[in-house]
């Protein structure tokens, strides 16, 4: 089957935001309008295309991502009229499930950023603008909810520019506002959309700015207008020369194009999913300013048995075929992976080496998903997203390559746990599944994580909040039928030291008879930077502790690191220097120096001012303004530190650090504290040293 969408005429997209501003009522007015859906699934009646889990649909909310396609021909600028392939992810909103925003963004080449349009910059807001900055995604702004009371686009504005250090050029403005928005203003045309109620908004017509709003659109056309003379040498010949009515709409497009393609600043558009307004000029600008495939750099990788050469894949089908696994998810006819092609192409029942785990790997099928429908296809091609089936060794991050031709591509780093509870299960059938559910359920979500605690022999499920967890809880009643209690949610504290401690010895040795067991290190340990992990150094020299014990040494320090010294918590931010020891020709061996290192490894680290770290959680409370009073107390009693007061409308907003220890159950106390009208989130932001009177409390509670 041949290629229908040329590279070009592609564009992979997601669509991110803050939990509750759109997103998913956003794509599927762009599956309405396409024409792949006859009618509008709504978020809040449980019908969302994108929202299939049964968890979605009962909360509302976008948990996992789905991918979907759909075509468009823009109405407007310098596609008009072109069918395009737009390859979609809706991604979650809410902070427990920012790993899937995370393994998206991974993968795509533009995204469109849903705003409130009565918040702006939400918290979650500016966690996936982070992650589109890591991956150097391009995007555009959409300010959603233009009819909602307290809407405000401007406000919006200043927020993207100020919250996330972006350079926000508005392309919109809204025409009326709250229950009075019509439509759009387009400032690169200077003309108005309005957008027919009958027709749920597949119609509009252009129309005359009204002229009490046309002075501040020509002021902000002017702007526009600056800002696209910065990614265009026409553009600013002209508007140097003063010659501004001189420049056409093709060269502002053009100059749109590339100021988002080069960071230079953000579209902004605007509209009302919800109320069917302004979605298919958000479409327009998806075709017209968002990245195909060829407009990003060459992805980059390394050959699997040399790490230091880095070879370069071009998005063509005539390069060799190397492709990313980016999702893993479970389905009833086994393992769906998703993958995005970036090279090459391949067939359904075709080997491909899974470069990453050095093992073959066979295509049994190839799909095209929409949402959790599906479409088999023979060929996938370079630039799309697809799921397979048959895959049994790959593991999200995964790199899939042509075997004559081997890549490995960067992989996907994951956050720890912050959180994590007991679980077991209610009866003795439910034991034997329980393993293998919480298996699968690690095996599709990264940051998720479950293990044995060796203390108590409880099963521990650790993941990135309540919600999350609970989440899971709940899969495992519905798709696995295990039925389980859990515990109470316990915080994932962390050890580190605050000094260094120097020349600390280990020393193992046993004599029982026939071959004894003998290692000696000496090491030298202090604090590494903050989220270094684990640093090991090794400075023997001459031979003085042969090279094929050194690895054992290193295992040895990484095992009592995960064991913990102080509370039974792991050991992060350290770096050690292994400097001298001594070794028995005949008694030396791996696991004895593995002991003496652990030894040592205690040792120091009891030196060297054992002190806990506790995860801090950034916390946002929007309330009115005679309950201030009231959300401050409370935060200041859980530990609480106040960073900023801010007013948005009619209401305040206050943002703190808090520890995640104090607020358990806040959802209930804050809504109590205020009769229901404060909203809050929270994500984790940081880990920091736990105060010295709490850290006793915590030691001798886990000392028993």
């Amino acid at each position: 089957m041949a290629r229908e969408y040329s590279l070009e005429r592609t564009r992979n997209i997601g669509i991110m935001a803050h939990i509750d501003a759109g997103k998913t009522t956003v794509t599927e007015r762009i599956l309405y309008y396409s024409g792949v859906n006859y009618k509008i699934g709504e978020v809040h009646e449980g019908a969302a295309t994108m929202d299939w889990m049964v968890q979605e649909q009962e909360r509302g909310i976008t948990i996992t991502s789905a991918a979907t396609n759909c075509f468009w021909s823009p109405e407007q600028g310098p596609q008009k009229g072109v069918s395009h392939r737009i390859n979609i992810i809706d991604t979650p909103g809410h902070v427990d499930f920012t790993i899937e925003v995370e393994r998206s963004l991974r993968v795509l080449d533009g995204a469109v950023a849903v705003f409130d349009g009565g918040n702006g910059v939400e918290p979650q807001s500016e966690t996936v603008w982070r992650q589109a900055d890591k991956y150097g995604v391009p995007r555009i702004a959409f300010i959603n909810k233009m009819d909602k009371v307290g809407a405000d686009f401007e406000m919006c504005v200043d927020s993207i520019r100020e919250r996330l250090g972006a350079n926000p050029v508005a392309i919109h403005y809204p025409l009326g506002a709250e229950d009075s928005f019509r439509g759009v203003i387009d400032l690169v045309t200077l003309r108005a959309a309005v957008f027919d109620e009958e027709t749920k908004g597949q119609r509009y017509e252009w129309q005359e700015i009204p002229a009490d709003l046309l002075p501040r659109c020509k002021e902000l056309r002017e702007r526009l207008i600056e800002a696209c003379a910065d990614a265009s040498d026409k553009v600013m010949e002209k508007f140097i020369a003063g010659d501004i009515d001189q420049i056409t709409e093709e060269e502002i497009h053009g100059a749109l194009r590339a100021g988002t393609l080069s960071f230079k600043f953000v579209p902004v558009l605007c509209g009302s999913a919800f109320k069917n307004k302004g979605v298919q000029l958000l479409l327009d600008s998806v075709v017209n300013y968002l990245p195909s495939p060829v407009d990003i750099p060459a992805v980059e990788g390394t050959l699997p048995d040399k790490k230091d050469k880095v070879v370069a894949r071009k998005a063509s089908d005539d390069e060799p075929f190397a492709a990313l696994a980016f999702k893993i998810m479970n389905d009833q006819f086994g393992n769906l992976t998703f993958f995005r092609v970036y090279s090459g192409t391949t067939k359904s029942g075709v080997s491909v080496l899974n470069s990453t785990r050095g093992k073959r790997e066979r295509f049994g099928r190839i799909l095209r998903m929409h949402a959790n429908k599906r479409e088999e296809i023979d060929v996938c091609y370079a630039g799309n997203i697809y799921a397979a089936v048959g895959l049994r060794d790959t593991r999200t991050g995964d790199t899939l390559c042509d075997e004559k031709h081997p890549i490995v591509l960067e992989r996907m780093e994951f956050p720890d746990p912050v959180i994590s509870i007991a679980i077991e299960p209610k009866t003795k059938v439910d034991l034997d599944k329980l393993g293998l559910s919480l298996q699968k359920l690690a095996y599709e979500d990264p940051s998720f994580r479950t293990y044995t605690n060796e203390d108590t022999g409880q099963t521990i499920i650790a993941g990135m909040g309540e919600l999350h967890l609970e989440i899971i809880v709940d899969r495992l009643k519905r798709e696995f039928k295990v039925d389980a209690n859990v515990g109470k949610p316990e915080v994932a504290y962390r050890e580190t030291i605050s000094k260094k401690a120097t020349d600390v010895e280990g020393r193992f040795v046993r004599q029982s008879g026939g071959h004894g067991q003998f290692g000696h290190v000496r090491i030298d340990i202090e604090p590494a930077e903050r989220g270094a992990g684990f640093v090991f150094e090794n400075d023997i020299v001459g031979g003085i502790i042969p090279k094929e014990f050194i690895p054992s040494i290193e295992k040895g320090i990484r095992d009592a690191m995960g064991r913990g010294v102080l509370a039974g918590y792991p050991v992060v931010d350290i770096k050690v220097r292994l400097h001298f020891g001594s070794y028995h020709e005949v008694d030396s061996s791996g696991p004895a120096f593995e002991v003496a290192a652990s030894m040592a490894f205690q040792e120091g680290a009891k030196r060297a001012g054992l002190v806990l770290l506790e995860p801090m959680m950034a916390v946002e409370v929007v309330s009115p303004e005679n309950y201030l009073g009231d959300v401050i107390g409370d935060l200041n009693s859980r530990r609480g530190r106040i960073l900023d007061m801010g007013q948005r409308a009619n209401t305040r907003v206050i943002r703190a650090e808090v520890p995640l220890a104090t607020m358990f159950g806040y959802a209930t106390d804050v809504r109590s504290k205020t009769q229901g009208r404060a909203t809050h989130s929270m994500q984790f932001s940081h880990y920091a040293p736990v105060p010295a009177a709490i850290q006793e409390e915590i030691v001798a509670k886990q000392r028993g």
